[in-house]
């Protein structure tokens, strides 16, 4: 009978150590899946503010293009001869920024 009971205690303190150990593992499994959604979290907020400032630029220049372009032809020709041709008005001077920034 004494022999039975030591079994049956081992068992027991066999299956509690089993059932510990897959706690801990699966706390420590949800915790590195929680740290790398973090991290993923972290890097898309970084994407989506790069992608948001493009689009504040883009929103900018297409301002400018529509104020161009809502302007007569003399304008926009004036407008083309500076940006694409780099064309100057006679007696005009133009700065140039040689600091590479």
């Amino acid at each position: 009978m004494a022999a039975r009971d030591r079994r049956k205690r081992k068992k027991n303190v066999v299956w509690r150590t089993f059932v510990r150990l897959f706690f801990v593992l699966l706390l420590l499994s949800m915790l590195a899946a929680y740290i790398s959604n973090q991290v993923t979290i972290s890097s898309k907020r970084a994407e989506l503010d790069t992608l948001n400032e493009q689009i504040a630029q883009q929103k900018t220049e297409n301002e400018e293009m529509q104020r161009i372009l809502s302007g007569n032809a003399d304008q926009i020709t004036e407008w083309v001869a500076r940006d694409s041709y780099n064309y100057a008005a006679p007696n005009e001077r133009i700065f140039v920024d040689v600091t590479g920034n």
